[in-house]
């Protein structure tokens, strides 16, 4: 691929092996658009989303795409009283990421990031490679490497 974005020179200079999927010129927005435009399985494909807490510590969230991150388990897990969405506004700034193109990896500061649990039951998970148009898929074992996370359940249940 011509156009490396910054996370994938990330993993490059890690040695860090991965696929990268372009929809640039396909029209698709949504994650659950997305995956079934690059035919992969929308459980293995993550959002990336960014919140605050009301102790205004902020935090990064990995969910699949057709899924909704539970606010509620997520201030639980990072102790917080309350956790919300950081309006897209302030993205660029805070991570140097527009909204639909952020990425866990190569933010301007490392947040704490908690990916769902999820994610365990598959060797690779698929999520923005840092641009619009353009998704990578890593093995979570390598994403380790340069990613400090953890793993919960923090998905709405719809049960």
């Amino acid at each position: 691929m011509k156009d490396k974005t910054n996370v994938m020179r990330i993993l490059d200079q890690n040695k860090i092996e991965y696929k990268s999927y372009n929809y640039v010129k396909s029209g698709v927005i949504s994650g659950i658009e997305v995956a079934k435009y690059l035919n992969i399985d929308e459980n293995k494909t993550f959002k990336t989303l960014v919140t605050v807490s009301n102790s205004k510590k902020y935090y990064v969230f990995l969910v699949p795409v057709n899924k909704e991150l539970d606010l509620k388990k997520a201030a639980k897990i990072t102790n917080e009283k309350s956790i919300e969405m950081v309006k897209s506004k302030d993205l660029l700034n805070l991570t140097g990421y527009i909204h639909g193109g952020c990425s866990p990896i190569g933010m301007k500061k490392q947040f704490p990031t908690i990916i769902n649990d999820s994610a365990l039951s598959f060797d690779t998970i698929i999520f923005s490679a840092g641009r619009i148009g353009y998704q990578l898929e890593v093995k979570l074992e390598d994403l380790s490497k340069i990613l400090k996370y953890n793993c919960f359940d923090i998905i709405v249940n719809n049960n």
